[in-house]
């Protein structure tokens, strides 16, 4: 049997190290699906269409504030074999105040959850291993010409889509 060893297996994480990921402030993430395979849309002449899973996602994804009270959404896009969205964590009590992390984890599971239900009843695709991978970009949002600059990426990230 294979021992674990700390020198060979270690990952490094992708946060700010001593950042508080509660803190209030607008958070760009974005969540990649493994393999980058396209099961959530197409993009046709700029154009975007969400697949049923596409659809599944957003819907996912606009229900998190009500599961996150002290989080809001902001510009945000499906797109085939990703998502990019601006993430805004409002002032709460330190116990009513998820990390971004747990929002991010809590999507991750409700959608993965979600799509293996329509692999099973309504014949989507089925993916290998996991449907996201293992961990997600973000960038906290300094300020107001950041914002601004996100936005615009978003909003016009299917125009953008080469694949």
């Amino acid at each position: 049997m294979a021992r674990y060893d700390p020198e060979r297996h270690h990952r490094r994480s992708k946060r700010l190290l001593g950042y508080d990921y509660r803190s209030p402030g607008s958070y760009f993430v974005t969540l990649t699906m493994q393999r980058r395979r396209p099961l959530f849309g197409a993009i046709h002449g700029g154009v975007l269409l969400l697949s049923a899973a596409g659809t599944m996602l957003a819907e996912h994804w606009q229900a998190l504030p009500a599961r996150f009270p002290t989080m809001a959404l902001d510009e945000w896009v499906v797109m085939p074999d990703h998502m990019h969205g601006i993430v805004v964590l409002r002032d709460g009590t330190a116990q009513a105040a998820p990390a971004l992390g747990a929002i991010i984890g809590a999507f991750k599971s409700l959608t993965t959850n979600a799509y293996i239900a329509g692999v099973r009843a309504r014949g989507w695709p089925p993916f290998e291993g996991r449907l996201w991978q293992r961990d997600y970009y973000e960038r906290i949002v300094r300020d107001e010409a950041a914002l601004r600059a996100i936005r615009a990426y978003i909003e016009h990230n299917p125009q953008r889509w080469n694949h």
